[in-house]
């Protein structure tokens, strides 16, 4: 088992791909901490982890408020000693729509959940993995705006993408602030069709937007949500050494990375950095 009795905090545990890859960790034998707003998910998720024989602990938590983020973080050491990976999955689709249309509450709302809620679970947790020397910090992006796709199907996203571009960018300038620890923060581009992903195709739809080859390719491979899982595991596995502050798609050849990896680390591959014209 690649994960052990390592101990992991999944955010948006409850559904989708935060639910593939908390069973993921509970085959490879993790501990789970399982957080989200919703608690009957959650319980689900963490039912299903117990099949697995794992242990699960069901925190209901939005990632938003601080006292939340910090009353998970301090149950779950209660309960399993200390923190060995964090999983920042929860995510908010945000406004759709042109941005003239669109309300700044909701864009506000959409960098709370998805940046804040990161920084926020990444100050809590820092101290218990600084304190053992070793932890894994995954941060869950998006793959879209790497596969190819037109940018203008996704012209009524602005919100979502610039918040998850954000949070690829804090996954980088982390890495630096770590350098030296034995700590690796990495984001990971997943793909699946999640309810979250059904919900903006159907708003894009009653804006007249055309994404249905993207919408059916994504249907037509029910095996990408658990390939997504198995790169979470091996961005939390020993496999993924000191690879760090770097972005990983699920289409990536991830198994053949870790003879690669300091040749990785001395390079700009797998970054955000754009390659400019000759």
């Amino acid at each position: 088992m690649h994960l052990e009795n390592r101990v992991a905090i999944i955010t948006g545990a409850g559904r989708g791909i935060g639910r593939a890859i908390a069973l993921a960790y509970a085959q490879e034998g993790a501990k789970l901490t399982l957080a989200a707003r919703t608690r009957s998910e959650l319980d689900e998720t963490a039912r299903q982890a117990q099949a697995l024989g794992a242990e699960a602990l069901v925190i209901p938590t939005d990632v938003s408020v601080q006292a939340q983020v910090d009353e998970m973080v301090r149950h779950t050491v209660d309960r399993y000693a200390t923190i060995d990976i964090l999983v920042n999955n929860a995510y908010f689709i945000g406004p759709i729509g042109p941005l003239q249309e669109t309300d700044v509450s909701a864009w506000m709302r959409t960098f709370q959940v998805n940046i804040v809620g990161p920084v926020l679970c990444c100050q809590a947790v820092l101290p218990v993995i600084r304190h053992q020397d070793r932890g894994k910090i995954i941060n869950v992006t998006s793959a879209t705006l790497a596969r190819g796709q037109p940018p203008h199907r996704f012209r009524y996203l602005a919100a979502y993408f610039a918040s998850k571009v954000a949070l690829t960018q804090l996954t980088e300038s982390l890495s630096y602030q770590l350098g030296g620890e034995n700590i690796q923060v990495n984001a990971m581009h997943p793909l699946g069709n999640t309810g979250g992903l059904e919900e903006a195709w159907n708003r894009l739809h009653a804006l007249g937007e055309w994404t249905e080859s993207f919408q059916e390719g994504t249907r037509s491979r029910p095996d990408l949500i658990q390939r997504s899982a198995a790169l979470a595991v091996f961005l939390a596995s020993d496999a993924s050494g000191s690879l760090s502050g770097r972005v990983i798609k699920v289409t990536d050849d991830f198994a053949s990375l870790p003879p690669r990896i300091p040749e990785i680390m001395a390079s700009e591959v797998y970054t955000l950095r754009r390659v400019e014209w000759e």
